[in-house]
């Protein structure tokens, strides 16, 4: 099993804070992010270390557990890394029997839905989550507070209406509350919502997915669609109706429209998550059918403007 350096994927000093580590992330997410790099499977692959990274040193018991992993492997490196790395001290387990997920289109807890995740991550980190802390290898120190983090997937339009999701937590029950203008890595914590066997009082975080919508691209708040119009009526003007998030709108198409204008529909986009009354926009790009299998009489007008020009 291959070492992951998390600090150095995320370009950050072991002795980072949280806040320090935090900021890079964001920075490094939306550079890599897919939605601004689509088809590019590069940046794709560096979005996921990076979340990876992310999820172990954001987490104060799995960065402890790390730094621990990280010293224990430096010290076997420094002794010439004679007989091979002893793995089986760090691997956890995941834990089943005490979480139980009652949403349907729920994503899968970490544990059984790890396929964006390193094998490195998985083995050492797999079994964390499962609602309860994995137990520490010989010499750990101090234990900190427990945390349980969950991922769920929504839909766009949950995104933009706002949702819930339930949780059972060792028979305790939990809603959820997704705030509409949820984006791809909201993070939602619910702080001492579960306590853990050793009675300690533990946060719940949900880390939110938002599912692409067909036809519909997202950046940040606006939304950006395809309509497709027919030739007359890109020519000599006239109305298409418009989906939209909240319902259909009649988008006026002037005379002399040209294949991929753009136009705006302000306020129809995603709410912002920190002002919902604030909305972005819907971007409309045009996309021109020209007519197949003209009749004769058809190919005889067009030929005659043809002939006009």
């Amino acid at each position: 099993m291959e070492y992951k350096d998390y600090y150095k994927i995320l370009g950050v000093d072991r002795k980072a804070t949280n806040e320090e580590i935090k900021q890079t992330y964001r920075k490094l997410a939306l550079k890599y992010h897919p939605d601004r790099n689509p088809n590019n499977k590069p940046a794709e692959d560096k979005f996921k270390e990076i979340n990876e990274a992310y999820q172990v040193l954001s987490d104060p018991e799995k960065r402890a557990r790390y730094d621990q992993l990280g010293d224990s492997y430096s010290s076997w490196q420094q002794r010439g890394a004679q007989g091979g790395f002893n793995w089986d001290e760090w691997v956890t387990t995941p834990r089943g029997g005490n979480v139980r997920v009652d949403v349907g289109d729920i994503g899968d807890i970490f544990g059984g839905g790890l396929g964006d995740f390193s094998e490195f991550f998985r083995q050492i980190f797999g079994g964390m989550p499962r609602g309860e802390p994995a137990s520490r290898p010989r010499g750990a120190g101090r234990a900190h507070r427990p945390s349980y983090q969950y991922q769920t997937s929504i839909s766009l339009r949950e995104a933009y209406q706002g949702t819930t999701r339930r949780l059972e937590v060792d028979g305790k029950r939990l809603e959820v509350k997704i705030p509409a203008g949820a984006h791809t890595g909201t993070k939602i914590r619910m702080s001492n919502a579960v306590s853990s066997p050793t009675g300690q009082k533990g946060d719940v975080i949900i880390l939110v997915d938002v599912q692409k919508a067909a036809g519909i691209e997202r950046k940040e708040d606006d939304l950006f669609t395809d309509m497709k119009v027919d030739l007359y009526t890109a020519v000599l003007g006239g109305e298409v109706k418009v989906p939209t998030m909240d319902g259909e709108v009649v988008l006026t198409i002037p005379p002399g429209t040209q294949p991929g204008q753009t136009f705006r529909l302000t306020g129809k986009g995603m709410p912002n998550i920190k002002n919902p009354s604030k909305h972005g926009d819907q971007f409309v790009r045009v996309n021109i059918r020209i007519p197949r299998n003209l009749t004769p009489e058809q190919k005889n007008l067009f030929s005659k403007l043809a002939g006009m020009q």
